[in-house]
Parts: structure tokens; C-alpha cells; sequence
């Protein structure tokens, strides 16, 4: 038996046709979101080709985008300034099927917690670290939403209070610390991505080494302070930042060492995500098996 999941992005949608009990993905389709078709079309395009490839039935029907979905997981209700015409766009009633709808990090995490990384844990909290910061948490293996379906806005919590605010109205965001967006401003016009600082981080240039280890140090501020409110079995980290590996991984297991909180001397593992850049439709694929079975 079969799951569709699509990711809808900015500049791409992705769909999978994914084995609800192995994870396997049977068949996969990209689409650009800005393409000759209407992205709404379009998602319609690849769900429908997508059953037409599965040789069993399809039992249920999940879609990844960004921002807040209603209650019910029936369409996203609040996301500003981008996808004209995505708030209140009705999924279920457009393609004539029961949609469950979820904001797009929260399916990344769906994704690891039910066949990757995570699989196995209840409890898990996931910061995806790209252009800005996303995240989730899963409770007693469920995804925790929150009121408002806002919870697991975790690239909004405050590491630096002095800092300026974040689109929120945080001071000092974990997003404005490490997120790709604001690199430029924090190199003082240096670099213009993530990327170009890394490579000069590489190449012993002393500024950057400064600014990439002020940014990793602030993201094991933000990760202690989550393990303190959550205390999961384990933290993911996921999206582009990640590529950067060892020259992420090693100074954040040194700043964790000094900021981590560790009773009975118990660290919290962290893991970098299993799925790239698929996890979207997988986790909303993820989403809506748990949500039907």
C-alpha cells in the first residue's frame, strides 16, 4: 500500500510515491513552482501522475509547504509574502481527496522520526538550518503543533538578547544567528552566503573563523536551551547548513561540552538528518499515514 507526499516550495515541488510500511520511494517527480502551469496545477499534475504509477492502492494523501496550517491540517492558514494565493487554498476540495496539510519543517522532521535518523524515538526536537531556521518537536512519538499550529518556530527563540529583532519580534534569534539570510549582515558585508564564509573559514582567514564559531556557538545556546525544555532522546539538525559537516559538527560538540546541561553526566546526542532535499514530500507523506492509519 502506497502514500503520495508533495513538497511545495519556492522553487520547486516535489512528489513522492512512498511504501507506507519500508519508507521505500517507489517513484519521485520535481516540478518548478514557477513553471509554465499554475503551481496549483501543477501540484495536481504530479498527484495524479503519481497514482497513475502505483500498482497498489494509494492510502493516503500528504502536502508540505511553508507557514502555519488551520486546525484540521486542511490547508495552510497564515503565510505571508510568499505563494500568492496559498492562505485558505483548500487541498482536499481542489483535488478531490482528503489532504492533510503540514507546515513544511514540521515534515522534515515527520520524515526522519518514522524512517530516518530519528526512527525509534519518541521524543525528538529538529532545527533545519538554511536560508532562515526552521524546526519541530515530536512528543511521545506525535508531532507536536501547538495552538495556533505555531509551535516548533524554534529558529525564534533568543540567543543573544541584545540583538536585534527577528521577524517575530525576538531579540537576538537563533535564525538571525545562523541562518543563511543574514550572513551578509553578520560579516559585515564579507560574505554573501554561508557557503563563501565557510570556504574562507577552511583557508585559516581568522574573521571568518570568528564569524562562523560566534554563529555555531550561538546554535549550542539555542540547542541547550531546547534539551533543557524538552529533554529529547536525541536532536536533528537537517537543510543546507548541515553540508558543512565536520566544520559544524566538531565546534558544536566543543561549545555543547561548555553550555550543555548534563545530570548524571548524560549529553544529548545530535545527528544530522537522514533525507536531503526530498525530506518535504517524505515527512508530508509521513504525516498523512499517521494521521489515516
Amino acid at each position: 500500500m502506497n502514500a503520495i507526499g508533495i513538497d511545495l516550495g519556492g522553487t520547486w515541488i516535489k512528489g513522492v510515491l512512498m511504501d507506507i510500511h519500508t519508507g521505500e520511494i517507489v517513484k519521485q517527480l520535481y516540478h518548478p513552482t514557477n513553471g509554465e502551469k499554475a503551481w496549483q496545477q501543477a501540484v495536481l499534475e504530479t498527484v495524479a501522475d503519481l497514482r497513475q504509477q502505483s500498482t497498489s492502492p494509494v492510502k493516503a494523501v500528504g502536502l508540505s509547504a511553508p507557514g502555519l496550517p488551520n486546525e484540521s491540517n486542511q490547508y495552510i492558514a497564515f503565510m505571508p509574502g510568499r505563494l500568492d494565493g496559498l492562505e485558505g487554498f483548500h487541498w482536499g476540495h481542489f483535488l478531490n481527496d482528503r489532504v492533510y496539510v503540514v507546515n513544511d519543517a514540521h515534515a522534515a522532521l515527520m520524515a526522519e522520526a518514522r524512517f530516518g535518523i530519528a526512527k525509534g524515538h519518541k521524543n525528538v526536537v529538529m532545527l533545519t538550518l538554511g536560508t532562515g531556521v526552521g524546526g519541530g518537536v515530536l512528543i511521545e512519538g506525535k508531532l507536536y503543533q501547538g495552538n495556533h499550529q505555531k509551535a516548533g518556530s524554534l529558529g525564534h527563540i533568543t540567543v543573544n538578547v541584545a540583538d536585534e529583532l527577528s521577524i517575530t519580534g525576538q531579540p537576538g534569534s537563533l535564525e538571525n544567528a545562523i541562518g543563511n539570510a543574514t550572513i551578509e549582515k553578520r560579516s559585515l558585508g564579507r560574505f554573501t552566503s554561508t557557503y563563501q564564509l565557510l570556504e574562507a573559514y577552511k583557508q585559516g582567514d581568522y574573521f571568518a573563523q570568528w564569524i562562523w564559531l560566534t554563529s555555531v556557538r550561538h546554535l549550542a545556546i539555542g540547542i541547550c536551551a531546547l534539551t533543557n525544555a524538552f529533554s529529547p532522546d536525541l536532536v536533528v539538525l537537517g537543510g543546507g547548513i548541515t553540508q558543512a559537516e565536520d566544520d559544524l559538527m566538531l565546534p558544536l560538540a566543543e561549545f555543547m561540552n561548555l553550555h550543555e546541561w548534563r545530570p548524571g553526566g548524560r549529553a544529548t546526542p545530535i545527528k544530522i538528518a537522514h533525507f536531503g532535499d526530498m525530506a518535504g514530500a517524505i515527512g508530508a507523506a509521513s504525516f498523512a499515514i499517521q494521521n489515516e492509519i
